[in-house]
């Protein structure tokens, strides 16, 4: 695909468009944040920055884009992981985190309606002022409501809550062409015609630009209580979580964790965790609308660890003591990543009865691949994050032995009936990965939606399964 280079009369019509020359990064005055996103992995600068404020900035921008084929990016706060926000065809980039408005909280139809620039933490923080519950919980607070949507977030809740998919009721949307649609609305049901809202979602900007969302709350749980459960090994730790499952106590969280990430958190975060005395953890939450409710449910589980080998059962039942294990584990992957020099991360989705099986297969693959491998993840929900360290290794080693070691673990995955990414997207890093689990039919209809979409491909181009 042959692309317009962005030149200084396509920055005359933007500075037309937005009035504002603050809000136009133009060469040199684009900050290096801008060619990359959290990895770091691909890198690339956009020829301009617009930081948009409207819909109608956005919409006036993408028709004369498409009209002068002139290729787009769309950005939130840059914490992706996969290159999904870097231009890497250069062009435009439109940056949506100063569209950080919450519109409406409707309580009638437990919904509220944000641009897609407000944060994760802020909308959590705000809807639990109005005692309401939004369920959705990425690892990056700092995110936006966007860029979550985009990649369809996970986050450690999805186990009992489900993931972003299962929040968005609506979307306002402009089109690779300019035009601005909206697909779903407050609606708890709706069977009318293809769901275009939910092929947005996870899309990861490239089929048009999300512009406003109006997201499904609940109301807020009164209580919340952690266990914190030590094992001997990972393999008992994790191979209770079926039990857990099955015991149909659901907790809101199942996370597992290996003493040596615990370590780097406790380095990075600068306290000591609530307990050091094992190699392998389970950290559960509860939450409900009383004690007792809750009592009971973790009661249950509390037993059924213990017969399955637990050394003992740490309940979190103070705010200090919570505050110190979900920080700890919030830290996990910065933790990591001030451990060594470099490193790329493998988010891959296993069912939930294989969990224990890929876990094991990541804790020994550093046998068979020399090189340092450091893991953690939602062990309820089957998605886990592994990450391969670069260390003193050369760049050229490093990218041999990743590739190596991202190979095998694709590999195994897809044999236990997983999928390449189970929240951080595909993006531009993952692409070869994704297309080798793909069957070229499945391929196709990925790239007729595409087409169908943005002709042109002018929007966020070599993204997901593009070449």
């Amino acid at each position: 695909m042959s692309y317009k280079k962005f030149d200084q009369a396509d920055l005359e019509v933007i500075k037309n468009i937005i009035k504002d020359d603050e809000r136009i990064l133009y060469a040199e005055n684009i900050n290096e944040e801008y060619s990359h996103d959290e990895l770091g992995g691909a890198q690339s600068y956009p020829d301009v920055v617009v930081k948009a404020t409207s819909a109608e900035e956005i919409s006036e921008i993408m028709k004369y884009a498409y009209e002068n084929n002139i290729p787009v990016t769309p950005r939130g706060a840059g914490t992706g992981l996969v290159g999904s926000s870097v231009a890497i065809e250069h062009g435009i980039m439109i940056d949506s985190s100063l569209m950080n408005h919450i519109l409406e909280l409707d309580e009638e139809n437990l919904t509220i309606t944000v641009e897609p620039g407000v944060l994760l933490m802020e909308l959590a923080a705000y809807v639990e002022d109005h005692d309401f519950f939004y369920p959705p919980d990425p690892g990056e607070k700092s995110a936006t409501i966007g860029g979550n949507i985009s990649t369809n977030a996970g986050g450690m809740r999805a186990v009992k809550y489900g993931v972003t998919r299962d929040y968005v009721r609506g979307l306002e949307v402009v089109l690779p062409n300019g035009k601005i649609v909206e697909f779903g609305g407050k609606v708890v049901k709706n069977s009318s015609g293809y769901s275009l809202k939910d092929l947005m979602i996870g899309s990861e900007g490239t089929l048009g630009f999300i512009t406003k969302a109006t997201l499904k709350l609940l109301p807020l749980p009164k209580k919340a209580i952690s266990l914190l459960i030590p094992f001997k090994t990972l393999k008992e730790a994790i191979d209770t979580v079926p039990l857990i499952i099955k015991s149909k106590a659901i907790p809101t969280a199942i996370e597992f964790m290996q003493r040596e990430v615990i370590i780097d958190a406790e380095e990075y975060l600068g306290k000591k965790f609530p307990d050091s005395q094992s190699d392998a953890y389970l950290l559960l939450k509860f939450d409900g609308n009383s004690i007792e409710e809750i009592e009971a449910d973790y009661d249950k589980v509390a037993k059924l660890c213990l017969e399955a080998g637990a050394l003992d059962v740490l309940i979190s039942d103070t705010e200090e003591r919570e505050e110190s294990i979900w920080k700890a584990r919030g830290a996990f992957l910065e933790a990591i990543k001030g451990s060594t020099t470099d490193m790329d991360e493998v988010d891959m989705v296993v069912p939930r009865n294989k969990v224990n099986e890929m876990v094991e297969y990541l804790h020994n693959l550093h046998n068979e691949v020399d090189i340092r491998i450091k893991s953690f993840g939602h062990a309820g929900d089957g998605n886990l994050h592994s990450y391969i360290l670069k260390d003193d290794l050369s760049q050229e080693e490093f990218e041999k032995r990743m590739a190596e070691a991202m190979e095998k673990i694709y590999e195994k995955a897809a044999q236990l009936g997983g999928k390449v990414s189970g929240e951080h997207g595909i993006g531009f890093a993952k692409k070869p990965y994704l297309r080798e689990s793909l069957d070229p039919e499945t391929v196709e209809l990925m790239s007729g939606i595409k087409k169908a979409f943005d002709p042109k491909n002018i929007l966020n181009p070599h993204k997901v399964f593009q070449s």
